[in-house]
């Protein structure tokens, strides 16, 4: 059975006679929160091509990812589904057999509809540069044919670092983004007289690479070297943290990120004076967004939610950055405040480009299409929800409320007067009614929308290695 928001017969722009079909540049970074973005309000770090961006186009202040590390995202991203619905509950490098590499390789969102495939049928060129984190890391898949891939998800350096082009497995001697930024070029470049689909998966800023530690190699190296960057939050480590407790407090740490990530703005900028160079731009829609976030000295943790144990679901893991621009399409300079989830671009994108956005599984997002063109100020959506593995949450614009399966600790925030999330409050009597409220509407989303096959609450299993064991136990590294 499909299942479908609405369905729409893709209908060409048509000037003088020739179709028309916007190109598409989905650029997604590695662990990027919005407070490291001038547009976002940070004055310390440079990036002045997002920013641009930013100002060209439209900036969502509250959008988030359903599942705070990589490989998950990614997923929904590109499908629509939650990790519950695809089954990549995890970062994938871990499980046995190896879908990244090998005999066993696979592409973990292979039976799913998605938006590469979609567009491959509309008669698009695709193209996918950088980190996939999917599965099946050595060939094209989902209508891809150009091809230029991390074999796997994690950056141990920007130097000397594996890639796969053309079907072979080599060292990138050079600084990896830069590799990534010239393929994303070079396709570019290859593709400007027909439409295309360009997915940059940018390494970077990632700020979990043995670079951190000793310090980041670039040319804004010397930039930040005596930078203070009081951007990055000085907390004690958490008790829960059980890795890169040692980057905490840490300018080391702190500079090499700051580095990473004007390291990323500099391929956005290539990227954008490509466009520009080939006249593309008012044909052309670019979206910037990350996995998801990263908490750097935040609440006493450096890294992802899986780097603590519980599992932590700050919104420094779960907020990302999300801008789109399309001149003459979507009105420049504005800011949407509406609460959005990474499982809303699928039937957002494909509204936006006319194209059928039937899904072979219920789609738990909305589209924000008509809100992107100015054609509608109604969202009616105040809720987000996200999971990782034993842990799910629920988020509104006044509430966060966290449940761990299947004994907690559990977490209530009110983000009214605690935006922060420094005060726990789920053992204040007077929340009880809030609580079972909130509970009942975590339950009844996860009830509506889990598979049975990936729903882990109720013995289900995950394409990643788990966290969480099967016999209700966090592994502990």
């Amino acid at each position: 059975m499909e299942y479908c928001i609405c369905k729409f017969k893709y209908e060409s722009n048509c000037k003088k006679g020739t179709c028309m079909k916007p190109n598409i540049i989905f650029m997604i970074s590695d662990n990027q929160s919005p407070w490291t973005l001038g547009c976002y309000g940070n004055k310390e770090i440079k990036t002045p091509h997002i920013d641009r961006l930013a100002r060209e186009g439209v900036i969502f202040n509250e959008a988030f990812c359903p599942n705070p590390v990589c490989s998950p995202n990614r997923a929904s991203c590109l499908t629509g589904l939650m990790p519950s619905q695809h089954g990549v509950h995890n970062w994938l490098g871990a499980e046995s057999p190896n879908s990244q590499m090998g005999p066993d390789a696979y592409c973990t969102i292979e039976e799913f509809d998605n938006i590469p495939e979609k567009l491959n049928a509309e008669d698009y060129k695709c193209g996918m540069v950088g980190k996939w984190h999917l599965g099946k890391s050595m060939s094209p898949q989902l209508g891809f044919d150009y091809w230029f891939a991390k074999p796997e998800g994690h950056t141990k350096s920007f130097y000397n670092s594996e890639a796969i082009w053309k079907g072979d497995v080599y060292k990138e001697k050079g600084y990896y983004t830069d590799a990534i930024t010239n393929h994303a070029v070079e396709f570019i470049e290859q593709n400007k007289d027909e439409p295309f689909f360009l997915y940059v998966g940018f390494n970077g800023p990632y700020g979990l690479d043995g670079d951190m530690r000793v310090g980041h190699k670039n040319k804004h190296t010397k930039y930040y070297e005596d930078k203070e960057l009081n951007c990055f939050p000085r907390e004690e480590v958490h008790p829960w943290v059980k890795k890169n407790g040692d980057c905490v407090n840490n300018k080391t740490a702190m500079r090499s990120y700051s580095c990473a990530i004007s390291g990323v703005d500099d391929g956005v900028g290539e990227i954008l004076d490509t466009v520009d160079k080939l006249n593309l731009s008012d044909n052309t829609l670019i979206i910037y967004t990350a996995d998801h976030g990263l908490c750097a000295g935040h609440h006493g943790y450096w890294g992802m939610s899986d780097h603590g144990r519980p599992l932590a679901m700050y919104d420094q893991n779960l907020r990302v950055p999300l801008i789109y621009r399309h001149p003459n399409v979507i009105p420049a300079g504005k800011r949407l405040d509406i609460q959005t989830c990474h499982y809303d671009m699928y039937p957002s994108i494909l509204e936006l480009l006319n194209i059928d956005m039937t899904s072979n599984l219920p789609l738990p997002g909305k589209s924000y299409a008509a809100l992107l063109k100015g054609n509608s100020s109604e969202w009616g959506v105040d809720t987000t929800f996200h999971e990782y593995e034993n842990t799910r949450t629920i988020r509104t614009k006044c509430w966060k409320f966290t449940q761990r399966f299947p004994e907690g600790p559990d977490d209530l925030y009110n983000l009214k007067t605690d935006p922060e999330e420094l005060k726990n409050i789920i053992n204040d009597d007077s929340m009880g009614s809030t609580i079972k409220d909130l509970s009942s509407k975590l339950n009844d989303f996860f009830n509506q929308y889990a598979e049975n096959e990936f729903n882990i609450w109720e013995g289900g299993r995950s394409k990643a290695a788990r966290i969480y064991q099967p016999e209700n136990k966090l592994m502990n590294s």
